[in-house]
């Protein structure tokens, strides 16, 4: 069956993000090192929850403020938690052409204020995708089946007609399991090629 709809992460692949920008802006809010505030900010139950929509954006604005013992104002930490996004060209590139011949969906592991920040940021290459799912919508993350079957309701076709990009291995074994096709990203320029190879054809727009 030919591919109808191309599924991508966020997170490493339409975009790059990197969790110390917002470490290092923070630093100076509190006395503990920077790798503490990694874990208490990234390596938590509350960020755990925060992705999955367990939690709104204030109660975990309020538990990363006292656990990593930040002295700065909401709006302060949410500029520096958000501010961690730069352009991967290659891909953003690539999606426009996929159109109009596939639906294409994001499906990516992320917070409410990354997604509302993002959205904005790269506004331009996220209009062409049809349907922006996120890990706090689907009240499940990657590489939970959860998260796969809430993507698979708006990709408008079978799981064995759909392909999957992702950076981490461990996301696109699950998604394999659950039938897309999967191709684990790596910023080499090799992206069009292994769509090529899952049977995707690309336009010249």
């Amino acid at each position: 069956m030919p591919i109808k709809t191309v599924i991508f992460d966020f997170g490493n692949v339409v975009a790059f993000f990197d969790h110390s920008r917002a470490v290092a802006r923070l630093a100076g809010y509190t006395e503990l090192p920077p790798v503490e505030i990694a874990l208490k900010l990234y390596g938590s139950q509350i960020e755990d929850a925060y992705e999955r929509g367990a939690i709104d954006t204030a109660e975990y604005v309020r538990e990363a403020k006292l656990d990593a013992r930040l002295t700065c104002t909401d709006e302060q930490f949410l500029a520096a938690f958000v501010a961690i996004f730069w352009r991967n060209l290659e891909v953003c590139d690539l999606i426009p052409r996929l159109k109009p011949k596939y639906r294409i969906v994001l499906a990516s592991n992320t917070t409410r204020a990354h997604f509302d920040a993002y959205s904005k940021q790269f506004a331009d290459v996220l209009a062409h995708f049809d349907h922006l799912g996120t890990s706090f919508e689907a009240r499940a993350r990657k590489p939970e089946p959860a998260f796969c079957a809430h993507i698979q309701q708006h990709a408008y076709c079978e799981p064995h007609e759909c392909v999957f990009v992702d950076d981490l291995p461990t996301n696109v074994e699950a998604a394999e399991r659950f039938g897309w096709t999967g191709i684990v990203y790596r910023a080499d320029g090799t992206l069009a090629d292994k769509l090529r190879a899952a049977g995707v054809e690309f336009g010249t727009t």
